[in-house]
């Protein structure tokens, strides 16, 4: 049935499987994909997430030729965006949206001209974006402030950055990695809050690092300012989140 409708082209947006080989033969263009990363770069079903959770400063929108692996087919144009230092994964999908839409737009007559060279992916440049997972939002405190940080901007909106507090689940939404001058010692555990402030909640982390929480969401409970969290929560100094 569908090798009689003869396609010039077939576009791939955000689909996260696989197509079959009979599938990709069918255009006579090919099976093009518009992938939000800059190949190899995060080849997977969540490369914007990822880019943001391991501190990249910039990402953006590769168009490839479709082959039977996973993002690994030849590259025909890409185009590159910065990463806002809070930025989050929301944010970006809707930037690489309209980057992605436009470079398609741009790159489909010159498909058609045949006048792309289709440069081939290096494999040992590869890193990968698997799919996210619950408990890939559960926080380490064992982590600097910043890469914890990353993952509160590149967790969103699923499966968010979170802990637990006093039996109940803390989501964090917003924070930034300070150095405001709090004495973090080695022996602090992280995790442990160490100043309440109207700027949020002050938290050590690993390498005594300092993490600000600045919007915070308890479990059956809206998303409100870190302090208002505190305040209700009646939060003390050297109370120690996760536990």
């Amino acid at each position: 049935m569908f090798e009689t409708i003869v396609p010039d082209a077939c576009i791939v947006v955000a689909y996260g499987k696989i197509l079959p080989e009979w599938m990709l033969a069918i255009p006579r263009l090919g099976c093009i994909n518009v992938h939000a990363s800059l190949l190899p770069k995060y080849r997977g079903a969540a490369p914007i997430n990822w880019a943001i959770a391991r501190g990249e400063q910039v990402t953006g929108v590769t168009i490839m030729q479709m082959d039977p692996g996973m993002d690994t087919g030849p590259m025909l144009i890409q185009r590159s965006i910065e990463i806002g230092e809070q930025t989050t994964a929301p944010e970006l999908a809707d930037s690489l949206s309209h980057l992605g839409a436009n470079l398609l737009s741009d790159a489909l007559p010159l498909i058609g001209k045949g006048s792309l060279t289709a440069k081939t992916q290096s494999d040992d440049q590869a890193t990968n974006a698997p799919i996210l997972k619950r408990e890939d939002g559960l926080i380490d405190w064992s982590m600097t402030a910043a890469e914890i940080a990353n993952r509160v901007r590149g967790f969103q909106p699923w499966p968010a950055s979170y802990t637990s507090f006093r039996g109940a689940r803390l989501t964090i939404w917003r924070a930034r990695s300070v150095n405001d001058g709090a004495a973090v010692s080695s022996s602090t555990s992280g995790g442990t809050v160490l100043n309440i402030s109207e700027e949020g909640i002050t938290i050590a982390c690993g390498g005594s690092t300092t993490l600000l929480v600045q919007e915070a969401q308890i479990e059956g409970k809206r998303r409100v300012a870190a302090r208002e969290f505190a305040n209700g929560a009646r939060l003390k100094p050297g109370e120690k989140l996760s536990e």
